[in-house]
């Protein structure tokens, strides 16, 4: 059952250069980060899919087009939701760790995650040596399964739903029962999975119907703990 107690919290903050616009939106917009080390542009149909699922669960109107922006650029600030991803080496440049720590430090709010749905794998150990060079060691933590993103429209009442690639032979074969997290002024800025939802999501939102229960929920209480931490509430349908 949906949650039906969402807040609004609006703020107001100025587009300019490192100070994201937090304020109310009229569509929302998923963007995608480009980086120049690795493999960004993974799991191509997830957005779309994602997008389906606020339009059939929500009253939120979206731009249906993801949005891929460079993370060196300063458009990025303009969009308080970004997604990053891959299966290889993240090393940001100097003004790509300028951008993202900016970018989170000032209202943006980031979902990593792990394509190769591995802990000891190259985009991991890379991702999270990042994380503690730009936010220092030990920002990066686990985050209890009653953490209110696990209610924030459906409930998970076990914390992070399984996916079907995490016991698919490759990868560290491993079901992670966690999520990770770093946390900014008492709200998550960077939110992080080995559970690789990118590659459980990837498929064309209009074969949801074949499913015995649609796997896209989490994604939904993603966006919408995000969006109602950074102002824009929504209701559900």
């Amino acid at each position: 059952m949906a949650n039906k107690e969402i807040k609004d919290k609006n703020s107001n903050f100025k587009k300019i250069t490192g100070t994201v616009n937090t304020s109310p939106q009229d569509k929302f917009t998923f963007m995608r980060l480009r980086y120049k080390s690795g493999d960004w542009d993974t799991d191509q149909r997830m957005p779309s899919n994602l997008l389906n699922s606020l339009i059939e669960y929500t009253t939120i109107p979206v731009n249906l087009q993801e949005k891929v922006l460079d993370l060196d650029s300063p458009e990025i600030f303009h969009y308080p939701f970004a997604y990053i991803s891959g299966h290889k080496l993240v090393q940001f440049d100097t003004r790509e760790s300028t951008n993202f720590h900016n970018y989170v430090q000032n209202g943006g709010f980031v979902f990593a995650d792990d394509c190769n749905h591995d802990i000891d794998g190259l985009f991991a150990k890379s991702f999270e040596t990042q994380m503690t060079t730009l936010f220092g060691p030990g920002a990066l933590k686990k985050i209890p399964n009653n953490h209110p993103i696990y209610n924030s429209f459906f409930h998970f009442e076990k914390g992070p739903p399984n996916t079907t690639f995490e016991l698919n032979g490759w990868g560290d074969d491993l079901v992670h029962d966690y999520l990770k997290a770093i946390v900014v002024n008492g709200r998550i800025g960077v939110l992080y999975s080995n559970k690789d939802y990118g590659c459980e999501w990837d498929y064309d939102f209009r074969n949801k119907r074949f499913l015995a229960e649609d796997n896209t929920k989490f994604g939904v209480n993603i966006k919408l703990y995000a969006l109602n931490t950074i102002g824009m509430a929504a209701s559900p349908k």
